[in-house]
């Protein structure tokens, strides 16, 4: 039985983690500041903390999977927002890998948050876990999130990065707020609709990191998605159908700038990222067709 602590554990990729390790049978830590507002979901067994000093030090803690940071995508990028994006990421990764330095018994692993936005706007070229990047705030980002997670190596602990795509979730994420309106037959292309979409399922991505987190060997960054990115036209047409209700009304890139400024890139680059470490590591998807995926999911999520 191993011990998991989580930050950002009651989100909606930390929320899955629990409840597929506890199936495990091992005891999971969630760090969250509400914890009277987030008690009723869990288990008794889940331990809610405020915060790192409230861990007594005698704790045993065997993996870390550390999902913080606040929601990029829910209000326009001012200066300060983009400050509260990199503190709740990066200022708060630093401050987790000098409070593990500090522990007499160190866990094994350190498995970190980021986003295939650190490939920055690349269009159709492949991009595996060696590829470089494309300057823009998404690369800044998560380039110094995932600096300040590998810091944990200098103590001995393994560190894994996953740099995860769209998740399709009936609990949530992006597409809570896409359906709606594919159901009422307004949906329509992003742009020219020529950018691709890194997306996976809910289920891989959790899978991917208990997948992760028990090999021993598995160090660095891993892509976070599925083998088979779509463009935005594929993934409009594909949602469409399964809906059975057309998506003929496209959002023009100008119109979406002036609507949401910088932040349009998350919705506008293209990242055709494929999980080739993932892959070559063994691990195997759940969901490789786009179609099955949302089709899964759309039969999950209530109308």
């Amino acid at each position: 039985m191993a011990v998991i602590l989580i930050t950002g554990g009651t989100g909606l990729i930390g929320s899955a983690l629990t409840e597929a390790w506890l199936q495990k049978d091992n005891d999971v830590l969630i760090l969250s500041r509400h914890r009277a507002r987030h008690r009723h979901r869990f288990p008794e067994r889940v331990t809610l903390l405020p915060n790192l000093q409230a861990i007594p030090a005698h704790q045993k803690i065997d993996i870390v999977v550390n999902l913080a940071g606040a929601p990029i995508a829910s209000r326009r990028w001012s200066a300060k927002r983009k400050q509260q994006l990199y503190e709740s990421r990066i200022t708060y990764t630093q401050e987790l890998v000098a409070w593990l330095s500090q522990r007499t018994t160190k866990p094994d692993t350190l498995i970190s948050g980021s986003a295939v936005g650190w490939y920055g706007d690349q269009g159709a070229t492949i991009l595996d876990e060696l590829s470089s990047a494309n300057t823009g705030f998404t690369h800044t980002l998560c380039a110094d999130w995932e600096q300040a997670a590998n810091r944990a190596v200098e103590f001995g602990i393994r560190v894994v990065i996953v740099r995860t795509g769209l998740v399709l979730s009936p609990q949530g994420g992006f597409l809570s707020r896409l359906l709606p309106v594919f159901r009422l037959g307004l949906g329509g292309r992003v742009g020219d609709g020529k950018q691709f979409m890194p997306w996976i399922h809910l289920t891989d991505i959790c899978h991917l990191i208990l997948f992760l987190a028990d090999q021993p060997n598995a160090r660095g960054v891993f892509n976070g998605s599925a083998p088979l990115p779509v463009t935005n036209q594929v993934f409009t047409d594909t949602l469409s159908a399964i809906l059975k209700k057309p998506a003929i009304l496209p959002m023009p890139a100008c119109l979406l700038k002036g609507m949401l400024g910088e932040m349009a890139t998350l919705l506008l680059d293209s990242q055709r990222a494929l999980p080739e470490k993932a892959q070559a590591s063994g691990y195997q998807f759940h969901y490789t067709d786009l179609t099955a995926a949302l089709a899964n999911v759309v039969k999950k999520t209530k109308k």
